[in-house]
């Protein structure tokens, strides 16, 4: 892998104010550490770096930072972090980290899935699982591979791939397992069973609700019962003299 120029410079500021005025200049705060270097604040052009990444390599490029300023340095680079802004997806901050190119580095390479369109499983209505879109791999920065392909022409609903069925280039190793399942055809998603009917109540239980029913209409047809006639009052006996 080639690597790629990209020119920046020293940022001396810090503060909100000055990230805003870099901006608005069309540039990006960014910060290079690495070995044999102190934390150091720059700033790439926007057309600059996105020249840089729309390579090949994506965001895997190897890049000859030149810093101009007082510290005025150049080094090998790749980048570790970039920040964007949660609405306008603008990138708003790169982290690079300095690397040598003769040693071993942990990158993630993009996945490339092949062969969708004539995969039995999904013919028959399953649904494609990508587990890792990604897979982090350790190799010297010359060695990292733009993407690692797999191929799902022959698989069926419940079959599945794993990193073993991966083919590394030389000098690439995968951080996972051999047995990790990269992807996988699963049986699409039944649809949901009605809610059975309520039950209709047992013969006995109808014919319990039927009489309650029948002695409640007669209880409310049938004529409230008469008053019963106050008992006449005796005289008090008459006493004889």
């Amino acid at each position: 892998m080639k690597t790629v120029p990209l020119k920046a410079n020293e940022r001396n500021g810090v503060g909100k104010q000055q990230v805003k005025k870099i901006r608005s200049a069309k540039r990006i705060p960014a910060v290079v550490y690495g070995r044999g270097i102190k934390p150091t604040s720059i700033d790439v052009g926007v057309d600059d770096f996105s020249r840089a990444v729309h390579t090949k390599a994506g965001e895997n490029v190897i890049i000859q930072l030149k810093v101009e300023g007082s510290k005025h340095f150049e080094k090998t680079v790749v980048i570790k972090e970039i920040q964007h802004h949660p609405v306008t997806d603008a990138i708003v901050h790169v982290d690079f980290n300095v690397i040598s190119l003769t040693e071993k580095i942990k990158v993630k390479v993009p996945l490339h899935v092949k062969g969708e369109g004539d995969a039995p499983g999904l013919k028959e209505g399953g649904v494609l699982d990508v587990v890792h879109h990604e897979i982090e791999v350790e190799c010297l920065p010359t060695q990292i591979p733009e993407r690692l392909s797999l191929d799902i022409t022959m698989l069926k609903i419940g079959d599945s791939l794993h990193i073993r069925e991966i083919v590394f280039p030389e000098g690439v190793v995968s951080e996972l397992p051999n047995d990790e399942v990269v992807v996988a055809i699963h049986a699409p998603k039944a649809e949901e069973e009605a809610a059975p009917a309520e039950e209709a109540p047992s013969e006995p239980e109808l014919i319990a609700k039927e009489k309650k029913a029948e002695g409640e209409e007669a209880e409310a047809a049938a004529p409230a019962p008469a008053a019963a006639p106050e008992a006449k009052k005796e005289k008090p006996a008459e006493k004889k003299t």
